[in-house]
């Protein structure tokens, strides 16, 4: 399993999400738990009722948190809510508040004076993964029938004190354990939506380059491929009459051809090379639409030689799509500098999470940019950089012109 700092934002996120859920249904539990053994309930109710308010607390706590992922996944829309589950969730609330509150009745006025913060954290646990479960009018009427029910029986038991009690705890505890659990899952869908939608451009700009590549082969070729048609049918109608300029039509015909030919090395040749500077425009403008901050610093490499300059250019085009797809950064810094003998490339991102995978051996885009720069002598690192840095860098050399020396005065 990778680390804290091998995953990425959203998968922390998620995490974090679904640590808080689980952190406020044992705070329920701890709450009630707690005021159920404070001293004046310890010294004027019956210590069996005091076992069984904690035992029943316990148990609320360890169902819903089997029930609060699956809950969650439920709001996503990656997974089905159990209905029966939520019958026995709703059922085990019921019989601890009703536990609760012949707690407070067995210990008599006085006795239990924080019956109402009890009585939030007997709702906390439910309340937190079955508002996930359904809809919103259902989690409304749920929680006006629980209010009304619990009210009307605190009025035939305990009187005006207990309803109070009811209202603050279950009105107050129960809408904002609801408010708390659906806006951090709403938060959460969010972001999976947004990933989602950012999977969809990567596709899309593939799409667009294949449908731009296929538009070029088919003015290259249509063209031509009906000019050498029509040839070819006046070749054979000239040489069926016997005429000589059947010859001066294949030969028409055949350097057609040839120029087809070439014309088609052309376009290939202009998709698989690269120029650095439309590939630096190009990954700043297609990052930051996918909500990625990229700066370019040091110069477009104007100076340097032309299979130099393609080959970053690849280098850039590859990294930048590896960025999209595979990694969840929010700023990607891109640096051009040169040494003494070589031309250095750079690509900082801050998504080392989900980046680590693209260093192994088995990625093609990394396999193929590290043969593109072979044929130049040059070599490729990728890896992560410390502080949730992922770097790439592309390291080309470039002999200088030699100068002839200046000869010594006499």
């Amino acid at each position: 399993m990778r680390g804290w700092r091998g995953r990425s934002g959203l998968d922390k996120v998620d995490l974090y999400t679904r640590g808080t859920l689980y952190a406020l249904v044992w705070l329920g539990v701890a709450v009630q738990s707690a005021l159920s053994l404070t001293r004046p309930v310890r010294a004027s109710a019956a210590p069996w009722l005091i076992v069984a308010v904690c035992l029943l607390a316990v148990a609320q706590g360890v169902h819903a948190t089997r029930m609060t992922s699956p809950s969650l996944d439920a709001y996503l829309g990656r997974a089905v809510a159990c209905g029966g589950q939520l019958l026995r969730g709703g059922a085990l609330m019921a019989v601890n508040l009703a536990t609760t509150v012949w707690l407070a009745e067995n210990a008599g006025p006085g006795g239990f004076p924080d019956l109402w913060m009890a009585l939030g954290g007997a709702v906390l646990p439910f309340g937190m993964w079955f508002s996930l479960s359904v809809r919103r009018r259902t989690v409304v009427l749920a929680h006006a029938g629980l209010l009304a029910a619990l009210c009307g029986v605190c009025a035939l038991v305990g009187g005006r004190e207990r309803v109070f009690d009811v209202l603050v705890s279950v009105g107050f505890w129960g809408g904002w354990t609801v408010l708390t659990s659906r806006c951090s899952a709403w938060m959460l869908d969010v972001m999976w939506k947004l990933r989602e939608a950012r999977d969809v451009q990567a596709r899309l700009a593939v799409a667009e380059e294949r449908l731009r590549f296929g538009r070029d082969m088919h003015d290259v070729l249509g063209r031509n491929l009906a000019v050498i048609a029509l040839k070819s049918e006046l070749a054979v109608e000239l040489a069926q009459r016997g005429k000589p300029q059947a010859v001066n039509e294949m030969v028409e015909v055949q350097r057609i051809a040839r120029a087809s030919q070439q014309e088609i090395r052309d376009v290939v040749r202009g998709y698989r090379e690269a120029d650095l500077q439309t590939e630096l425009t190009g990954a700043q403008s297609v990052l930051r639409a996918a909500g990625i901050e990229c700066g370019v610093e040091g110069d477009a490499g104007t100076g340097l030689p032309a299979p130099v300059q393609s080959a970053l250019g690849w280098v850039v085009r590859e990294a930048a799509t590896n960025v999209l797809r595979h990694g969840d950064p929010r700023r990607c810094t891109i640096r051009l500098g040169a040494t003494a003998d070589s031309v250095v490339l750079d690509m900082e991102n801050d998504g080392a999470g989900a980046a680590v995978p693209m260093a192994g051996a088995g990625g093609s885009g990394l396999a193929g940019l590290r043969e593109r720069l072979g044929t130049l002598d040059g070599s490729l690192d990728a890896g992560p950089a410390g502080n949730g840095l992922f770097r790439l860098t592309a390291t080309i050399p470039v002999p200088q012109p030699r100068t002839a020396p200046l000869q010594e005065e006499r």
